[in-house]
């Protein structure tokens, strides 16, 4: 059966490669609170709430990911990843709230609308909403485990979390957010589990998560261990799909660029044991 799937990536890999050659456009700015029941009435959340999609213009049903910047969820703007264009994909760039503006539980729920909308919206932009990837850097890589791991955020928005094809933080928080953490007065060395850790919605039954950080001596704080961690309580909890990647040598930041290279063979793996 694995013969089938090595089989499978090798084909996948050559239609990404064919999208390669595709000609690619860019929508700006496009709000993802704008269908009804999602809409947030005040002038920050329509100033952060909005994304941006790049896509192929000559292919259908392409693989999705959906990026969420990092910045310690106090900073950052949505970006298309330069790893990630012309590569096959549908990209979708998101902004959300920040902290200290707003509360932790709205900057998930920001980015649980924004992956709702790209569920309603993205065959409008030749990506399949069968193939939709979560993924994001830091504070990006939290929300994607939050997302996708506490099924309550997307579920009101009428979307299972484990419809999402696969979930890839980068170096993100397993523990409750420091940022969260330090609007309670809590210190950036005590370490906080509760309802927005990751690691409090630990389940087996979640979409493939892929979790991917820096040198365990040159990330910040304890985040490999706390990931590794992560990956041992998915692992006891009974998920068939969860990977743990530690990138030697390299540190918060500079992990992002080879981790790319890791979601682009896990993307293709995942979508070819699909097809088995």
């Amino acid at each position: 059966m694995k013969r089938y799937v090595i089989i499978f990536a090798f084909a996948l890999a050559a239609m990404l490669q064919a999208c390669w050659g595709a000609g690619y456009e860019m929508t700006r700015d496009l709000s993802y609170r704008d269908s009804a029941g999602t809409v947030i009435n005040d002038d920050y959340a329509r100033e952060r709430c909005r994304l941006d999609v790049y896509y192929p213009v000559e292919v259908t049903d392409a693989p999705v990911v959906v990026w969420f910047h990092g910045g310690g969820l106090t900073g950052g703007a949505k970006v298309i990843p330069q790893e990630l264009k012309d590569a096959g994909y549908v990209v979708v760039g998101v902004n959300y709230r920040l902290l200290p503006k707003v509360r932790v539980d709205e900057c998930i729920d920001d980015a649980a609308a924004a992956v709702a909308w790209t569920f309603r919206n993205i065959a409008g932009y030749n990506g399949s909403p069968k193939k939709i990837f979560v993924a994001g850097h830091s504070a990006g890589g939290y929300l994607t485990s939050m997302v996708g791991l506490d099924r309550s955020y997307l579920s009101q928005y009428g979307v299972d979390a484990d419809s999402i094809a696969g979930l890839l933080p980068f170096s993100g928080q397993a523990i409750t957010h420091y940022a969260h953490r330090d609007m309670e007065g809590i210190g950036p060395l005590q370490p906080t589990v509760d309802r927005y850790a990751p690691l409090f919605h630990v389940r087996g039954d979640s979409a493939p998560y892929i979790i991917i950080t820096g040198d365990r001596d040159s990330e910040l704080f304890g985040r490999c261990e706390e990931n590794a961690y992560m990956w041992r309580m998915m692992k006891l909890a009974g998920h068939p799909d969860v990977q743990f990647f530690e990138i030697a040598g390299h540190d918060h930041g500079a992990m992002a660029h080879p981790a790319f290279h890791i979601l682009r063979g896990q993307i293709a793996r995942i979508l070819a044991q699909k097809q088995r």
